[in-house]
C-alpha cells in the first residue's frame, strides 16, 4: 500500500492540482492544502482474519482429502494444524499485498474513524493551525479508504458550517469513482476557494503560508 500515493496522481496531473489550489488562494485569505496518502492506517486484523478465513476452509478440505487417501486416521489433527499453517501464511502475505482483497475484511466504520484520526493528526504535523488567520484548510485523500476529510482550523469552523465540506468530499469521492480524480480534485479545490472568500476575503498582504500539494513518500 505504500506506493498507493505516488501512483494517485501523474506529474502532470500534480502541477494541475497545484495550480488549482493557487487560484483558489488568489480570492481568499484562506490556506488550502490538499495532502494524498496512501493509507490511513495498515489493518494488521484485516490481515488476520483474511488469512482465517480463507486457511481454514482449505485446511478442512485438504485435511479431509488426505485422510482418506492416505488412511492416516489418529494424526488428521496434526495434519490439519499443518494445512492451517501453511495456508495462513500464505494468505496473509497475499491479503498484506493485496489492497482490493484487504479491504473486504474492515469496516465502514473502521475506515472512516482511521481516516478522521489520520486527518486530524496531519493537520498538527503540517502546521496547518499555526497560520496567521487561523484559517487552513486540509483536504485529506486516502486511498486505499477511498475516504476524503476535509479538516479546517478553528477560524474557519466559527464561520463555516461544518456541513458545507460534505459537497467537497463528495465531487472527489465521485471523482475517484469515475476515474478522473484530478478533474474531481480541481473542481472541488476551486468550490472550496468559493466557499472561503465569502467569509475570508482575499488581503492585500496576504502571503501563501502552507505547501499546496503535499505527496506522502
Amino acid at each position: 500500500m505504500k506506493n498507493l500515493s505516488q501512483k494517485f496522481l501523474s506529474d502532470d496531473e500534480r502541477t494541475r492540482v497545484t495550480a488549482a489550489v493557487k487560484e483558489a488562494e488568489k480570492k481568499t485569505a484562506g490556506e488550502i492544502v490538499v495532502m494524498i496518502i496512501s493509507a490511513s492506517y495498515h489493518y494488521p486484523m484485516a490481515n488476520v482474519i483474511g488469512a482465517v478465513v480463507f486457511a481454514l476452509p482449505l485446511a478442512l478440505i485438504f485435511t479431509t482429502l488426505t485422510g482418506e487417501w492416505l488412511w492416516i486416521g489418529g494424526q488428521n489433527m496434526w495434519l490439519f494444524l499443518g494445512f492451517l499453517t501453511v495456508f495462513f501464511i500464505l494468505f496473509h502475505e497475499i491479503i498484506k499485498r493485496c489492497p482490493w482483497l484487504k479491504r473486504c475484511f474492515i469496516s465502514e466504520r473502521e475506515f472512516k474513524e482511521e481516516v478522521e484520526e489520520a486527518a486530524i493528526t496531519h493537520f498538527f504535523n503540517q502546521g496547518l493551525y499555526r497560520t496567521r488567520d487561523e484559517t487552513g484548510v486540509l483536504v485529506l485523500i486516502s486511498v486505499f479508504e477511498h475516504k476524503v476529510w476535509v479538516l479546517a482550523d478553528k477560524g474557519i469552523n466559527a464561520k463555516v458550517h461544518e456541513g458545507q465540506w460534505d459537497d467537497i468530499v463528495k465531487i472527489i469521492i465521485d471523482g475517484i469513482k469515475q476515474k478522473r480524480q484530478t478533474e474531481a480534485i480541481c473542481k472541488a479545490v476551486e468550490k472550496l476557494g468559493d466557499i472561503l472568500k465569502e467569509h475570508f476575503p482575499i488581503k492585500p498582504e496576504d502571503t501563501n503560508e502552507l505547501e499546496n500539494l503535499i505527496i506522502e513518500r
